[in-house]
């Protein structure tokens, strides 16, 4: 069989479950999602064997540390995606909610219904533990899914997909419903994006060169975002300490993570005061900074910043920082560099918070926050599959909602229109 065949099979068989699954039960795909946990719990030891297998092959592929960190299944991660199943299947189910149900002039009563997209494509990178994630969001959203993790989890992924197909057909569902690609060949990614008769959104997980990939070549809408160029700006008159503790956290909370701090923006009023506070507690955490003219006239120790250096996400434990004039400077800045992703305010003034709510175009928006809340957990949503960037259908962390839509529902008494 070609590729294209298997992926067309896949297709198929994925569209046919997907209707199973959207008029499942509530009650279903919970019980589905914790019988692919007792699954997974009861195949610890096939997990490890498979794990152990990638983690060989990464390694005689000269995979870094932090590649093969990212792809090891340990106790405590395999621990962590049955809680993280127990954690969907406990989560409010939106589907077949009304909402917003008014009455029209002629009677009718018109309101609006969450109903699953159909079938997701996800397409990821290393971590294993991903496949489980992003299986059980869809499922409780009453989705089917095609996911398709990297070529050095492939061993690790099969092993999943036995307990994913297990806990399905246990729950009564079909297991199809979640199908994990069995091939590391790269045409089958071109083959997923590129099904719309069978695939109805993608949602790509990973660096930057795929999401560009699949954002250039897809024929079937994309839930993404590019890069992670957060800002947090220190307005005159903020609380320094407030600053200084957001600054930092935002930034060494961890380094490697879309919702970092990449620039950090200070208003010259607060420069001279705040930089050397700043710059110690950096340098005290193992941060580079790369400044302006302006910051290296105050700390002329730091490296200078080019004009790249504004649109870097760095993803490690390097931090530009500029000085601006105001409020007005700093929401340029951001219009200019910035990548629609999250961006903080550090402030007293209510006024200006407003404004920087308002005229910051990112999907979160802060004010005296650390951009680290930018997350489906921290946001209430219980989890995330990704976050967008995108304005339409879904903004920022996209949890259950994000993996629904809606349609107008309209109930009559045996209204005619006149």
């Amino acid at each position: 069989m070609s590729i294209e065949q298997y992926m067309q099979e896949l297709g198929r068989n994925a569209r046919a479950a997907a209707r199973q699954v959207a008029a499942s039960s509530t009650a279903a795909r919970n019980n589905a999602l914790l019988a692919v946990r007792d699954a997974l719990d009861g195949d610890r030891a096939a997990l490890a064997d498979a794990n152990a297998g990638d983690l060989a092959r990464g390694r005689e592929q000269g995979l870094d540390a932090a590649l093969l960190d990212r792809l090891e299944l340990t106790p405590a991660r395999i621990d962590a995606m049955l809680e993280g199943l127990r954690q969907v299947a406990g989560l409010p189910d939106p589907v077949g909610s009304i909402s917003e149900v008014n009455t029209m002039p002629s009677g009718i009563r018109v309101g609006q219904m969450r109903v699953p997209l159909g079938v997701v494509g996800i397409i990821y990178e290393s971590r294993p533990n991903v496949t489980v994630e992003a299986a059980s969001l869809c499922l409780k959203a009453g989705n089917a899914t095609i996911l398709r993790g990297g070529s050095e989890s492939l061993a690790s992924n099969q092993a999943i997909a036995s307990c994913l197909g297990a806990g399905l057909a246990a729950a009564g569902l079909p297991a199809t419903a979640v199908q994990v690609v069995a091939t590391a060949d790269r045409a089958a990614v071109g083959q997923l994006i590129t099904m719309p008769e069978y695939v109805d959104v993608i949602v790509p997980r990973g660096g930057k060169g795929l999401i560009e990939r699949i954002s250039r070549e897809a024929r079937v809408p994309v839930i993404k975002h590019l890069d992670g160029v957060c800002h947090v700006y220190i307005d005159a008159g903020a609380d320094h300490q407030m600053a200084l503790d957001i600054a930092l956290n935002a930034k060494t909370h961890r380094c490697g993570t879309c919702n970092t701090m990449e620039t950090l923006l200070v208003a010259a009023a607060e420069a001279e005061a705040l930089l050397p506070a700043l710059a110690q507690a950096y340098a005290a955490a193992g941060v580079e900074l790369r400044g302006c003219e302006r910051s290296l006239a105050l700390l002329p120790e730091i490296t200078p910043a080019t004009e790249q250096d504004w649109y870097e996400e760095y993803l490690a434990p390097v931090l530009a920082l500029r000085v601006v004039a105001d409020l007005d400077a700093a929401i340029d800045h951001i219009s200019c560099y910035g990548s629609h992703h999250t961006d903080s305010i550090v402030t007293r003034d209510h006024g200006r918070a407003m404004r920087f709510l308002r005229e910051v175009d990112s999907s979160s928006v802060m004010v005296n926050a650390s951009t680290r809340f930018a997350d489906g957990f921290e946001y209430g949503l219980g989890a995330e599959i990704g976050i967008s960037t995108d304005k339409l259908h879904a903004r920022g962390p996209v949890g259950l909602e994000g993996l629904t839509s809606r349609k107008y529902v309209v109930f009559g008494e045996g209204q005619v229109r006149r």
